[in-house]
């Protein structure tokens, strides 16, 4: 099968949505399935990718570090003719997006729709949020997905979400698979002696972009109740983002300098080292969708502490995996309570729930899943009547003279 993928975001920009659709890419390409990126173009971006189709594009409003395609659907249009995609697969509502769409409508194949963002959380960035309601998020999403086959949602959660803005297509849960890395010997000391952290210290680590939906403040808040109880606990950010001098002048206030360690950004294939060189993960976020980071997190062997939603109940169901709280204000005693367990006790693995959750999550089972959608997709869209194929090949015509 060949598949066109359309994203506003990719790498080199470093997120969630990027990790995913990488991860989807690598293991449809495993096993023998073409895929093709649409995507926007990057300063940074490997301008000689194989595979990759990138629109010029410009950066996004005040989220600087994402960008948004400006022209090229007729590019993308002839590049997906020639490259005979059988399906698209778009990631985004906005630009590529709607490229994706034209370019599925003018081809006569299906698009099916992976909805990957809780926008809610995000509006701050659209003139601080005083534009763009969420009255609008749910009008605009519930047109984008009604004019698709089908749509993934990465959890249940983003499910009931989209089913509540009265979308009427399927919405087929899928949850986002992770590779399972091979546990690197001694790195747990290397990262460690290179952060001048020694192997008796908790560390505690939070592996995001650093922009205020995170609620990176409030682990910081936080960390004094820790400190109290573990003197030399350190708290390790990893990752980069609008928030960093915020969180860096609010650890110099608080008189923590000494205990936290901003890393920066680290390339994705180096993710694994600092997972497996700290104690606990921490997340105190509300809008993540898909959980990369808490199964990155789980499959390196790195046990989790983060605030409950279904998701992450269903996923930390035994204590060698973590422990999660309800309010904010008990993320110090929730962190402080499972250091005690995790010092004092030996915590055992149930090996058959390990080896359940690790099919469950695996990066093979999510990319099975997704080949499945897209067949069914095929299935029904060929079965359907095709009364507007004059009008669409009139259409292509006039584009192409």
């Amino acid at each position: 099968m060949r598949i066109g993928m359309f994203t506003d975001s990719y790498f080199p920009q470093v997120s969630g949505v990027s990790t995913s659709i990488r991860t989807l890419k690598e293991e449809l390409e495993a096993e023998g399935h073409e895929v093709i990126i649409f995507t926007t173009t990057d300063p940074k971006a490997d301008e000689d990718e194989k595979n990759i189709i990138r629109l010029t594009s410009i950066p996004f409003l005040s989220f600087k570090d994402r960008r948004i395609a400006v022209k090229g659907m007729n590019k993308a249009l002839k590049e997906a003719k020639k490259q005979k995609i059988d399906i698209v697969h778009t990631h985004t509502e906005f630009s590529l997006g709607l490229t994706g769409k034209f370019v599925g409508y003018m081809l006569q194949i299906p698009t099916v729709h992976t909805y990957h963002t809780m926008y809610e959380k995000y509006l701050h960035y659209i003139a601080n949020g005083r534009v763009v309601k969420p009255k609008a998020v749910k009008i605009a999403s519930r047109y984008f997905c009604n004019r698709t086959m089908g749509i993934i949602a990465p959890s249940q959660q983003m499910k009931e979400k989209l089913a509540s803005y009265n979308i009427y297509k399927e919405i087929r849960v899928i949850p986002t698979g992770v590779q399972i890395p091979d546990r690197i010997d001694g790195i747990k000391a290397k990262k460690r002696e290179e952060l001048g952290i020694s192997d008796s210290e908790l560390v505690l680590l939070s592996l995001s972009r650093l922009s205020s939906e995170k609620n990176l403040d409030k682990l910081v808040h936080a960390f004094p109740e820790v400190v109290e109880a573990y003197p030399s606990a350190k708290l390790i950010f990893v990752g980069d983002g609008p928030m960093r001098h915020e969180l860096e002048t609010l650890v110099s206030e608080m008189g923590l300098a000494g205990n936290v360690i901003f890393v920066g950004e680290v390339r994705n294939e180096d993710v694994s080292e600092y997972y497996q060189m700290a104690d606990i993960y921490i997340n105190a976020s509300d809008s993540e969708t898909q959980g990369l980071t808490y199964l990155e997190s789980i499959v390196n062997g790195c046990p989790v502490i983060a605030k409950r939603n279904d998701y992450l109940s269903g996923l930390i169901k035994e204590d060698s995996l973590g422990m999660l709280f309800d309010e904010d204000g008990k993320i110090g005693k929730t962190i402080i309570a499972y250091a005690d367990f995790y010092h004092s006790s030996d915590v055992a693995t149930n090996q058959e729930v390990w080896d359940g959750l690790m099919q469950e999550i695996s990066s093979k089972t999510f990319a099975e899943a997704v080949l499945s959608y897209y067949q069914t997709s095929i299935d029904i869209y060929e079965s359907q009547p095709r009364e507007e194929v004059k009008l669409r090949v009139n259409l292509l015509e006039k584009i192409k003279r």
